[in-house]
């Protein structure tokens, strides 16, 4: 009891948490030194535990900025200087490969050391706050909390700080320290002529920018072409699955149509098969030879020798990929849709009928912007899926037919198999970053501007 009355009042005399300012203003000369000597607070107040973990901290990090952190940073700044060498060993009679410095690790580890110093000074503002809350509690009468207090506290009130520093520490590690370091690259002229140890690369600043969204370049003119296509091809992929679905879900839930199970069953056998094999299985049959042309032929449709270029002929090929997608899509669509139109208050319908609305007004009026109001967010997910769906392209057309007038890029590529190009067959990675940047911007700013204009967004009550 007298323990459950301790942490009550406890409670009761917490006060709000203060800042770093305040903390340094209003603190002890103790509590500011904490700043200097991190846990000198939490020792003197005889929080020994808490303090050593403080000081064992701040030797780990100091450690660190002296013995690896500020070489890593004079070398982020120049990315290596020194190149490897052949050099002829005149004892051996042979030449020797003198090992030289590698931009790509000096980018690494200057990326790591800036999130160090970024932790470090976490850890020190937290220092002086530990410190400054502590001398608080003293102040007022109450006894400091102690280690094995402050442990419970982790799995009771402040049990949210435990569950989210395993996950937070992992999406830094490995998200946002892997990402700045692509970001980074942008930046940079590592390319295929710019490979390290053999050749290091430097920073160019916006150059690869320039070259990228500049008019009269090759490689603006494979960036502004290749944008178009994905945007088109992103809008018809889109509106074409989610209006076709929406269509063939309202047929099978139409009261007069019959085995409405049936039809479903039929058409979710196509979702149940790997989306890669459905690909395969479509580039084999409208091949040059595949079974489509071989059956036309057969039928007199096309000569003996004749066949439709149905992935050769840019324009076809982007009709072809437009029209698979659709048979890959609309399932899905379907499946969203028949539970959304099952949960449509039947009194709409009712009330519509006996105002004299006809099918069509009462889709338009009733169904369409009830759908739209639910699937919004659905759509915009769609919408960026499709602009980064690498799997139709590169299955069914590899990115082709080719281009001579293209960096590296066929004529039914996307940004994001143009990137794949860029990256892995010719070890562009600074113009394959500065297209990851683009689509990220893209991406992000047109998901967020319709978003905030859907009515999902602006009434969040309900459909009205």
């Amino acid at each position: 009891m007298k323990i459950q009355r301790n942490n009550i009042l406890r409670k009761k005399d917490a006060s709000p948490k203060s800042g770093v300012g305040e903390a340094l203003i209003k603190g002890s000369k103790i509590t500011r030194a904490s700043l200097l000597i991190w846990g000198l607070g939490n020792l003197f107040h005889k929080q020994i535990v808490k303090g050593f973990i403080f000081l064992a901290l701040e030797i780990s990090c100091l450690s660190y900025i002296i013995l690896f952190g500020i070489n890593s940073l004079i070398n982020f700044t120049t990315l290596g200087t020194n190149v490897q060498q052949e050099v002829f060993n005149e004892s051996k009679q042979i030449y020797e490969y003198v090992a030289g410095d590698n931009s790509m690790l000096m980018l690494l580890y200057g990326v790591i050391t800036i999130f160090i110093f970024i932790v470090t000074i976490i850890l020190a503002v937290s220092s002086v706050k530990s410190a400054y809350s502590v001398q608080k509690q003293v102040e007022k009468g109450n006894t400091p909390l102690s280690f094995k207090q402050e442990l419970k506290m982790l799995i009771d009130e402040r049990l949210h700080v435990t569950l989210l520093f395993l996950p937070i520490t992992g999406i830094v590690v490995f998200t946002i320290i892997p990402l700045v370091y692509m970001i980074l690259i942008a930046f940079t002229n590592y390319d295929s002529k710019h490979q390290p140890p053999g050749n290091l690369f430097d920073w160019v600043g916006f150059k690869n920018f320039v070259s990228m969204l500049s008019f009269g370049g090759k490689i603006s003119s494979t960036f502004w072409t290749t944008l178009t296509w994905t945007v088109i091809w992103a809008f018809a992929a889109t509106v074409s699955c989610y209006v076709l679905g929406m269509i063939l879900a309202i047929i099978i839930n139409r009261k007069k149509t019959r085995a409405k199970g049936f039809w479903r069953f039929i058409f979710i056998l196509s979702v149940a098969m790997p989306q890669f094999v459905s690909l395969l299985t479509m580039r084999v049959i409208f091949n040059a030879n595949g079974p489509m042309n071989v059956l036309l032929r057969t039928v007199g449709v096309l000569e003996a020798t004749e066949s439709i270029p149905f992935f050769t002929n840019a324009g076809i090929a982007k009709v072809m990929i437009i029209i698979i997608n659709i048979w890959i899509g609309v399932p899905f669509t379907m499946l969203t849709t028949t539970g959304i139109l099952q949960n449509i208050p039947s009194e709409l319908y009712e009330s519509a009928r006996i105002d004299g609305a006809g099918n069509i007004a009462i889709f338009f009026k009733i169904t369409l912007p009830y759908m739209l109001f639910i699937t919004a967010p659905y759509l915009i997910t769609q919408f960026v899926g499709n602009i980064n769906n690498f799997n139709v392209i590169y299955l069914l057309t590899g990115g082709g037919p080719e281009s001579l007038d293209l960096y590296n890029a066929g004529k039914t590529d996307l940004l994001v198999t143009w990137l794949y190009k860029l990256t892995i067959e010719k070890k562009d990675y600074n113009l394959g970053s500065v297209i990851g940047i683009i689509i990220f911007v893209i991406m992000a700013t047109s998901s967020l501007l319709v978003y905030r204009r859907t009515g999902a967004y602006k009434n969040e009550e309900g459909f009205q």
